[in-house]
């Protein structure tokens, strides 16, 4: 079994059966940059520690392009291995993706011994590592084999020297296996798993039907990764969410139900995080998991509030919800982790951002109004349903309170919609719903949203 294989079927190993590796990190500035590279580097960091590698320095170059060869200057790739061998490094991570030339350009001035791989690559592995779920694994192998297939041509040669034999960037392909897989077998690679993720996607969407179908008001939660959207479903619902402050903890969508103060139920689904620079193979890979967040009623675009990055996460949130086309559904933006704010930072937050809902998972701060937000979004997305009853038919109003309450008549049934009932002045005929025989199947089928 090789180790991409051991990956997929028994999960990655854990870190204390890893060495560490050691990294060096590489950022170039230039203009137009949304994120200043101080910030993205230290994200990379992040990134870096959460795929198990330790980073042992970091070196930048500004340049108004890059260098097509190398994206940086060829002085500063020179510079870059001397860097590596002179820390032991074994892996170089550059902030943006490189084209497959410029990868083995760049490893041809390397160590032998020493991987050259991008973001984009490191968020791949990271993927790999923390995918459970067998259409999540999927969806990680479709973004890895769409990653690879453009570089196979100028792979052979580093691959040859066994440079992706394992470790961080590596836990895709076939492990040392890729040397020997042509573009035909890679086409065909993707080819299977998309037709294995097309029938994971027709249960997916027939479940989604069954809760849409339901009537229940839908939440799905968006945000950056390690907002802390996994420990918000787990403070709303009272689930078990698997909750780590590591990026990209959770990548498998998990829906739970919980009951708003009237007691209305609905549904909370908890989504993959985002990320800036997010690899475009991700976003097509992970589309029926985004489906979640295109089929909601409301989106709750969670922030992290303690990151001195919020904005520019904010922006990189709502350009991947352009992207799959939800900027058109309500959202509600939900400040998480106010608890590490002092009161002026939070009193600034709240006067800048005065419609949104500042809450801390933690400590449970704000989560009744939040709440109480929630539920003025489902009852404006309501259809109002005035019935004019007769005062003879007494027993009606009785019906449409009590089917306001339970779950309406037959069994499953969608919950009702709230009721606006008045009773006509001075008697007169009943309408011709209230006269009708039918009128329980009339009010049930009128208060479905």
């Amino acid at each position: 079994m090789t180790e991409y294989e051991s990956v997929i079927q028994k999960g990655p190993a854990t870190k204390a059966e890893e060495r560490r590796e050691r990294a060096v990190l590489v950022g170039v500035e230039r203009p137009g940059l949304p994120w200043p590279l101080e910030s993205s580097l230290a994200e990379l960091e992040r990134l870096a520690d959460t795929a198990g590698a330790d980073v042992v320095a970091t070196t930048t170059q500004r340049l108004d392009a890059p260098n097509p060869r190398t994206f940086v200057g060829t002085g500063k790739a020179d510079e870059i291995a001397e860097l590596a061998r002179s820390r032991e490094a074994d892996l170089v991570i550059f902030d943006d993706e490189l084209t497959p030339s410029q990868q083995a350009n760049l490893e041809k001035i390397m160590d032998k011994s020493v991987k050259v791989i991008d973001r984009t690559a490191l968020i791949l592995d990271i993927f790999a590592l923390h995918a459970t779920s067998k259409e999540g694994r999927l969806q990680v192998r479709l973004a890895q084999n769409q990653y690879l297939y453009p570089r196979l041509r100028g792979m052979w040669a580093h691959l040859a020297s066994n440079r992706m034999g394992g470790g961080v960037g590596s836990r895709f392909g076939e492990g040392e296996s890729q040397l020997e897989v042509d573009r035909r077998m890679v086409r065909k690679r993707i080819t299977s798993i998309r037709r294995e993720l097309e029938r994971l996607s027709d249960v997916r969407s027939l479940q989604r039907e069954s809760r849409y179908g339901s009537g229940m008001f839908k939440v799905a939660l968006a945000g950056y990764t390690n907002a802390g959207k996994s420990s918000l479903i787990n403070r709303l619902t009272g689930a078990d969410v698997l909750s780590y402050d590591k990026l990209f903890a959770t990548l498998d969508s998990t829906t739970r139900k919980f009951e708003l103060p009237e007691g209305r139920e609905v549904t909370v689904t908890d989504t993959v995080g985002f990320i800036q620079k997010l690899p475009t193979t991700l976003v097509e890979a992970f589309k029926s998991t985004l489906d979640e967040i295109t089929g909601a009623d409301l989106v709750l675009h969670v922030i992290d509030a303690s990151s001195p990055e919020f904005e520019g996460q904010i922006e990189a949130v709502c350009e991947v919800l352009d992207q799959i086309g939800a900027q058109s559904i309500p959202t509600i933006a939900a400040f998480n982790k106010c608890d590490l704010l002092d009161a002026e930072t939070l009193a600034g937050l709240k006067r800048r951002y005065p419609s949104a809902q500042f809450v801390s998972a933690r400590t449970g701060e704000g989560i009744e109004r939040l709440v109480g937000a929630i539920a003025q979004a489902a009852s404006a997305a309501d259809t109002k349903l005035d019935v004019l009853i007769p005062y003879q038919r007494g027993d009606l109003v009785s019906l449409a309170h009590e089917r306001s309450n339970s779950g309406g008549v037959g069994s499953p049934a969608p919950p009702p919609l709230p009721y606006h009932l008045r009773e006509p002045r001075g008697g007169g005929d009943a309408p011709a719903a209230a006269r009708c025989p039918c009128l329980r199947q009339h009010i049930l089928l009128l208060s479905r949203p």
